[in-house]
């Protein structure tokens, strides 16, 4: 059953008979990293499984060399998360976060994306769209049948540094960094050791994807930004990050919802691209 592959709206993905679909929940607050846990304790969806970013959706027990402060898991990581879950290629999965899909929905999106897996989707809104619509939602511990599953990450999706370094400087790559503003200026730094942007980077914050009450734009207005920023260029040269990998996606998301599809990733970004100091650092709107 594919009922969507980007976005889903809450009274939607409420329909779906339950033997059809697997909820997940990646609530995370880099402040406080047990909270994402503790709030999925309190009330999830309902039949709702737990990823959390550090634990199931970033490789945190390998020391980084380079890959930033969320390191993409390991294929067979993801596989034994996804067997955990009972996951099945029939269901429409449907991932949320209290974040507008930023903290870590759209990264738990993109990986399952990555891994051939198409009929994945990120809640419109979120946990607060869910409740704002009156959703059910409990506290009760979660137990499918485990399922097996081996998938492999499509190497394709990503950009390494030295690849990206090129593509950059010859014009074939357009980067897109999704933090803040005053990050990629270089105004304020708060999480990593160097403030600034990489050469040649275009600013995107992912925040502009949403409208004010957390819920993407419409995908033509969205489309018309990308495209002012894209140019001539065809959305499989565009490239993402952000300070750890895990908002780029957001971008990544956004772009595939407005019809701009087979963008890709830098996944150590920042937090990865200053680990090596003879890299150039670009201030302020260069």
């Amino acid at each position: 059953m594919l009922i969507s592959r980007t976005l889903i709206d809450a009274a939607t993905a409420a329909h779906l008979p339950a033997d059809d679909v697997l909820f997940v929940d990646c609530r995370f607050d880099l402040a406080d990293a047990g909270k994402g846990d503790r709030d999925y304790a309190a009330a999830h969806v309902v039949g709702a499984v737990r990823a959390d970013l550090d634990r199931d959706l970033a490789d945190m027990a390998t020391p980084s060399n380079g890959r930033g402060r969320h390191p993409l898991p390991e294929a067979a990581s993801f596989s034994a998360w996804l067997s955990h879950a009972g996951w099945r290629p029939d269901l429409q999965v449907v991932a949320y976060d209290a974040a507008g899909g930023a903290l870590a929905a759209a990264r738990f999106w993109w990986l399952a994306r990555l891994a051939g897996i198409d009929n994945v989707a990120v809640l419109d809104g979120g946990w607060a769209a869910w409740l704002e619509a009156k959703q059910p939602v409990d506290g009760a511990t979660v137990q499918r049948e485990t399922t097996s599953v081996h998938v492999v990450f499509d190497e394709a999706g990503t950009v390494g540094a030295d690849e990206l370094t090129e593509g950059v400087a010859s014009g074939h790559f357009l980067l897109l960094d999704a933090r803040a503003t005053p990050r990629y200026r270089g105004d304020v730094e708060p999480l990593d050791p160097v403030a600034g942007h990489v050469p040649g980077a275009r600013n995107h914050p992912f925040a502009d994807n949403l409208d004010a009450q957390g819920r993407f734009r419409l995908p033509e207005a969205l489309h018309r930004e990308f495209k002012a920023l894209i140019g001539s260029r065809g959305a499989e040269n565009v490239v993402h990050m952000c300070g750890s990998g895990v908002t780029a996606c957001h971008n990544l998301l956004a772009m595939e919802y407005a019809g701009l599809c087979g963008s890709r990733l830098y996944a150590p970004s920042w937090s990865g691209w200053v680990s090596d100091r003879s890299r150039g650092v670009a201030l302020g709107d260069a």
